[in-house]
C-alpha cells in the first residue's frame, strides 16, 4: 500500500487527475443503471364476441368482483413453475388487480352481447334484478416441463337480488396453452383464456331459465 501511494505521489498532477477520472467512471456507470428490472405493466387482452342474434331479455344484471385468495388478489401475474409452488412472473404485472380484470372482462362481454336490458358492475352500484359473482380459485400460468398453460377456475353464482337467493351456480375450468416463452405470449394466453371464460359464462346465463323474460 505504501509503494502504491508513493507511485501516485510521483505522478504529475495532470496524469493523476486523469487516473482519478478513469477510476471513477465505472462507479458512476453502476449508479445510473437500474438496480432491479423495470416492471412491465400489461393490459388483459380481450377479443369480445359478436352481439346476440337471438332473443333478448328485459332482465338487468350486476357483475361483481370475484372472491379469491390473498395471493391472486393483486396485480401480480401468478405462475406455478413446478408442482404446488406458486410465485409470480418477474418484472411484470397487470394494469389492475385480478378480480377487477375478471369483473371488467365479464362486464364487457355481457354488454357487447346485448341480450340483457342493462349490465352494470359493483362499482356502479345500480339497481339490478340479478347479480353475477363467484369465487376465482385459479388465475395463473402452470408449467409441466417445458409446456405451459394458463389455468382459470371460477365458481360462478347467480343471485336474485330481491331475496339474495342463489338461483344457479356453475364451475368453469379453462386450460389455455401458452404458445411460447416470451411475456407477451404468456399475456396473450391469459387473454384467450379469459375470452373463453366470458363466452362460457354467457352461454350458461343464456340457458338459465330465470334470466329469461317472464
Amino acid at each position: 500500500m505504501a509503494v502504491f501511494t508513493l507511485r501516485l505521489s510521483c505522478l504529475p498532477l495532470k496524469k493523476l487527475r486523469l487516473l482519478i477520472v478513469l477510476v471513477c467512471l465505472p462507479l458512476a456507470a453502476c449508479t445510473v443503471l437500474p438496480q432491479r428490472p423495470v416492471s412491465q405493466v400489461w393490459l388483459l387482452p380481450a377479443h369480445p364476441g359478436a352481439p346476440a342474434s337471438g332473443q333478448t331479455t328485459n332482465r338487468s344484471l350486476r357483475v361483481m368482483q370475484p372472491g379469491t385468495s390473498q395471493f391472486i388478489n393483486s396485480s401480480r401475474i401468478a405462475v406455478q413453475p413446478q408442482g404446488a409452488e406458486i410465485t409470480v412472473y418477474s418484472g411484470a404485472r397487470w394494469s389492475d388487480s385480478v378480480p377487477v380484470l375478471i369483473r371488467n372482462r365479464l362486464t364487457q362481454e355481457l354488454r357487447t352481447d346485448g341480450r340483457f336490458i342493462s349490465v352494470s358492475s359493483d362499482e356502479d352500484n345500480l339497481q339490478a334484478d340479478f347479480e353475477l359473482g363467484g369465487d376465482l380459485s385459479s388465475f395463473q400460468g402452470v408449467y409441466s416441463g417445458k409446456k405451459g398453460e394458463v389455468l382459470i377456475q371460477f365458481d360462478a353464482r347467480l343471485v336474485q337480488t330481491s331475496d339474495r337467493r342463489v338461483i344457479a351456480s356453475q364451475r368453469f375450468v379453462i386450460h389455455q396453452p401458452i404458445s411460447g416463452s416470451s411475456m407477451s405470449e404468456v399475456v396473450e394466453a391469459f387473454g384467450l383464456a379469459s375470452d373463453r371464460l366470458a363466452a362460457d359464462i354467457l352461454r350458461w346465463l343464456g340457458n338459465t331459465s330465470a334470466m329469461r323474460s317472464p
